[in-house]
C-alpha cells in the first residue's frame, strides 16, 4: 500500500465541527487503501486559547524577552496539542492512530532555534507504526537537534514538515489542505475573477509563494521539488480535487502542459522604494559593496534590486524603514526612502523565451492608468512596483490581460 501525507493548518482543526471534516479526509484515504500520515498545524489563530501566538502572550506577559531555546520549547506546544486532539477525534470514530512530536517523527534540524532547518529525517518509527496499521498523525513545525533541544521551523513549518516526511516515506503525494479549493490564478479578495488552477509545476507554485501566495510555503514546494514527491492543494471543507503541483512529468495518467504564457498573479504589500544617488561611480568607489553589506549586517531583505552607476535601488519591508534611514545615513549618499508601495508580478513556466511579454504587461497597467515605478523579471515572473493603492486595480488589469 502506498502512503499519503495529508497535511491540515490551524484554521482545519481549530474546532470539533472542522475537525470532523479532517477526519473525512483521512478517512477516505484509508478506505482508498492508503497509509496515512497526518501532519497538523496549532489549534486557530492568535486568541483562541491553543493557538501559538496566545502561548507566546502568556510567557510575554511576564516578560516581554524570551531566549530563543525557550521559545522553541513552548511554540511546539500548540502541534502537540493538536496532535493529540487529533488522535482522540479519530479514534472516537474507530480509527486507530498514535501521536508524535516532530522529534519523536525523526526530524532531525540544526540549532537555529524559532528558524530551524531540517538536515534529515529518519522515518523508521513511523514506517513501523504504518506497518501495524495506525494512523500516524505528527506535531507540525518543529523536530529536534541531534543532541534533543527542541526546535521549530518558521513561518509556514507544518508545510515544511509534511514535505520533508513525504520525501523520507517516498510517498505518492503528500497533500496540504487548507480553507480554498487549491491554488488561485490571483488572490480572489484582491480579483474576484480568480479561477482555480488545475495543475502548476513546482518552480510556478514556488515563485508564487516566494512573491506573496499565502496557499503554502516555499520551502515546502523546494523539498517536494527535489523529492519529486506530487503535492496536492485541497479544501478540508470541499470535496474538489485541488490543484496538483509536479514537475511537468507525466504523473499517473495526468501530464501537466503549458497552454497559456502566464499561469498566475501574486503580490506583496507595504514594501518601501530605496532609492541611493552618488555624484562619483558607485562601483568605482565601492560603496555598492557597502551598501549592500550594511543591509546584510543589519538583517534587512531588498529585493527588486537595480544597480547603476550612480544610483542603486530596492524595495524593503516597510516596517524597516526607520532602521534603513539610520544604517544608510552612515554612507554619506544622498538616500531616499518612500513608502506605500506593493510589488505585483505574473508567473509562469510559459513565458521562458517568449517575446513580447513585458510589453502585454505594460500595456495593461497603461490602460488601467497605473504607473510603473520599478520592475524585475526572470524565466518565470515579470514583477513591477506600483502604488500600493493600485495595487488591486493592477492585479485584475494584469488578470484580464493575461488569464481571461
Amino acid at each position: 500500500m502506498g502512503i499519503v501525507v495529508q497535511k491540515f493548518g490551524g484554521t482545519s482543526v481549530s474546532s470539533a465541527e472542522k475537525r470532523e471534516q479532517v477526519v473525512r479526509k483521512i478517512k477516505h484515504a484509508v478506505d482508498e487503501g492508503s497509509r496515512v500520515v497526518v501532519v497538523v498545524s496549532a489549534m486557530g489563530r492568535a486568541g483562541e486559547p491553543y493557538a501559538t501566538d496566545t502561548l507566546i502572550g502568556l510567557a510575554r506577559e511576564i516578560s516581554k524577552q524570551i531566549r530563543p531555546r525557550e521559545l522553541d520549547l513552548l511554540m511546539s506546544c500548540g502541534e502537540i496539542i493538536s496532535s493529540v486532539i487529533m488522535v482522540q477525534t479519530l479514534r472516537s470514530h474507530g480509527l486507530d492512530a498514535v501521536a508524535l512530536t516532530g522529534a519523536q517523527a525523526g526530524i532531525v534540524t540544526d540549532y537555529h532555534f524559532n528558524n530551524a532547518h531540517i538536515k534529515e529525517v529518519h522515518p523508521a518509527k513511523i514506517l513501523k507504526l504504518l506497518d501495524e496499521g495506525k494512523i500516524v498523525v505528527v506535531a507540525g513545525f518543529q523536530g529536534a537537534t541531534g543532541d534533543g533541544e527542541i526546535t521549530t521551523l518558521g513561518r509556514g513549518g507544518s508545510d515544511t514538515t509534511a514535505a520533508a516526511l513525504g520525501v523520507a516515506l517516498k510517498a505518492d503525494v503528500v497533500e496540504i489542505y487548507t480553507d480554498v479549493d487549491g491554488v488561485m490564478t490571483a488572490d480572489p479578495r484582491m480579483v474576484p475573477q480568480a479561477k482555480p488552477l488545475d495543475t502548476l509545476t513546482y518552480q510556478e507554485l514556488c515563485e508564487m509563494a516566494h512573491l506573496g501566495a499565502k496557499v503554502v510555503h516555499p520551502r515546502a514546494v523546494e523539498i517536494a521539488m527535489e523529492g519529486r514527491i506530487p503535492l496536492r492543494i485541497r479544501s478540508t471543507f470541499a470535496d474538489g480535487p485541488g490543484t496538483l503541483v509536479a514537475d511537468g512529468a507525466p504523473i499517473g495518467s495526468i501530464e501537466i502542459r503549458r497552454d497559456k504564457i502566464v499561469t498566475g498573479l501574486a503580490h506583496l504589500a507595504g514594501m518601501a522604494l530605496v532609492t541611493i544617488r552618488s555624484k562619483d561611480d558607485l562601483n568605482e568607489n565601492g560603496m555598492v559593496l557597502d551598501v549592500f553589506e550594511i543591509m546584510a549586517d543589519s538583517g534587512i531583505s531588498v529585493d527588486m534590486i537595480q544597480v547603476a552607476p550612480y544610483q542603486i535601488r530596492f524595495i524593503i519591508d516597510e516596517q524597516r524603514m526607520e532602521q534603513a534611514e539610520q544604517v544608510l545615513s552612515r554612507t554619506g549618499l544622498d538616500v531616499t526612502i518612500e513608502p506605500g508601495f506593493a510589488k505585483v508580478a505574473i508567473v509562469g513556466s510559459g513565458m521562458r523565451g517568449v517575446p513580447g511579454v513585458m510589453a502585454k504587461m505594460v500595456k495593461g497597467l497603461r490602460q488601467a492608468e497605473i504607473a510603473i515605478y520599478h520592475s524585475v523579471d526572470s524565466h518565470t515572473n515579470i514583477a513591477c512596483l506600483v502604488k500600493q493603492e493600485a495595487m488591486s486595480k493592477a492585479l485584475q488589469a494584469l488578470h484580464f490581460q493575461f488569464l481571461n
